[in-house]
């Protein structure tokens, strides 16, 4: 990976965190931790971040517009940030190059952005967070939805079909969802439903993204059967049960490794 891309993804993934460690640096982007603190000593003497012991430090606070300190999102992205770092990674390795995908708002389609720094394609996206990154730190073209912003997910939402999102076409949409179950995908909140099933329509294609945990979870409102998607990205807690019940759906499934930075491997 080249010096400037390297860095480009620790701003970025600095914007989202706010503090990072050149452990999760060198995992991010595969570099050697010798390599990472050269960035890190460069992008500081640039004045672009502050150089802290065993790590980096951003110049200013995050500030996603829309989103109040302590909301969903915000306390999100503290959790199995390891996981969904692996699983976004995997995930961003299915984009192509002068494609077009929709990416849902969520803690772990955010991680995405730190993976398209050198990405040029279409993009639509219901989050402001993810929109922002891609703007500053990617060539892609980003589109949004119209709707109001919902605060505490810091998605645009509107329960009217006509929000702009039938006039976009995307081979794949990533998707990240509170719960798996041999019922199916499910969410908490009818309108992030509808808005989701409306970008779903949308792509040739369905990519959940989903850390071991979201098997364990339960949630009343069901989005969409197990088998409407195509590809399913987990990390390596996944149960041998909860494997065998995506496969059984003719869910493609893909496991994605933590350590150092190692590819997943398909099942």
């Amino acid at each position: 990976m080249h010096e400037r891309e390297r860095q480009r993804m620790i701003l970025s993934a600095l914007k989202g965190r706010s503090v990072g460690t050149v452990q999760e640096f060198a995992a991010l982007t595969g570099a050697s931790e010798a390599t990472i603190r050269r960035d890190i000593q460069a992008l500081s003497t640039a004045r672009r971040l502050r150089k802290v012991r065993g790590g980096a430090e951003a110049l200013a606070p995050s500030a996603i517009p829309g989103l109040p300190d302590g909301s969903n999102l915000a306390l999100a992205q503290t959790l199995k940030v390891a996981e969904k770092r692996a699983i976004a990674r995997e995930a961003a390795r299915l984009c192509e190059e002068d494609d077009a995908a929709i990416i849902n708002g969520g803690s772990t389609t955010f991680q995405m952005v730190h993976f398209l720094t050198d990405a040029s394609f279409q993009v639509m996206t219901n989050s402001f967070p993810i929109a922002e990154h891609l703007l500053q730190h990617s060539r892609c073209t980003v589109l949004l939805p119209a709707g109001a912003v919902y605060r505490a997910q810091g998605l645009i939402l509107s329960p009217f079909e006509a929000d702009g999102t039938a006039h976009f076409r995307a081979r794949r949409m990533f998707l990240g969802v509170q719960s798996v179950s041999a019922l199916g995908l499910a969410e908490t909140d009818p309108l992030i439903i509808q808005s989701e099933q409306r970008l779903m329509r949308q792509a040739d294609e369905l990519v959940i993204l989903a850390d071991s945990s979201k098997f364990a979870n339960r949630s009343s409102l069901l989005l969409a059967p197990l088998e409407r998607a195509h590809v399913l990205v987990t990390d390596e807690g996944i149960s041998d049960r909860d494997a065998a019940m995506v496969e059984a759906a003719g869910v493609n499934l893909i496991v994605a490794k933590i350590e150092g930075g190692a590819n997943g491997h398909r099942l």
